[in-house]
């Protein structure tokens, strides 16, 4: 299969909105249209990439598959002004939580240094809302309930 990157993927790419990390960063790059994932998995061996790494990149929507991909897939979902919530906020699905929260659980959690490096770990690994919200408690209980509202707000709001 050969993806390219979605708007959203360029996006990410430039101001690093998402905390990718290197190997993923590396495999993204390489994500050119032309290149199939075997090629890009293989050239990519050595900083450990694997395929989990290029399937999490597709669920959070930065790569599309290139040769089905019509161009209105290529933009960045925004939450239209019709999806509105009760108090004016706008309602997210489970998607745009996990993008709101993951780069803000990856931040608390690496400024943890050492004390907090398996649970970093984990939150890397974490790929959808549902593992994020499981880790909360533990992250919460890490930095700090002052801390931990940001995320707070991003998961569940």
């Amino acid at each position: 299969m050969i993806y390219t990157k979605t708007a959203l993927g360029q996006s990410v790419l430039h101001d690093r909105s998402l905390g990718l990390t290197p190997r993923q960063r590396a495999a993204f790059i390489m994500f050119d249209g032309k290149r199939r994932v075997e090629e890009v998995v293989k050239g990519t061996a050595g900083l450990g990439v694997t395929a989990e790494d290029v399937n999490h990149l597709l669920a959070l929507g930065l790569l599309v598959a290139s040769a089905a991909a019509p161009p209105a897939m290529l933009e960045p979902q925004s939450v239209p002004a019709s999806a509105q919530g009760v108090a004016g906020a706008p309602s997210l699905n489970a998607q745009e939580h996990y993008l709101r929260a993951y780069p803000i659980a990856t931040r608390l959690t690496a400024n943890l240094g050492l004390r907090g490096f398996r649970l970093n770990l984990a939150v890397e690994a974490a790929g959808d809302v549902t593992k994020l919200q499981e880790l909360a408690p533990k992250i919460k209980e890490a930095v700090g309930p002052e801390k931990f509202k940001e995320l707070e707000s991003a998961l569940y709001s």
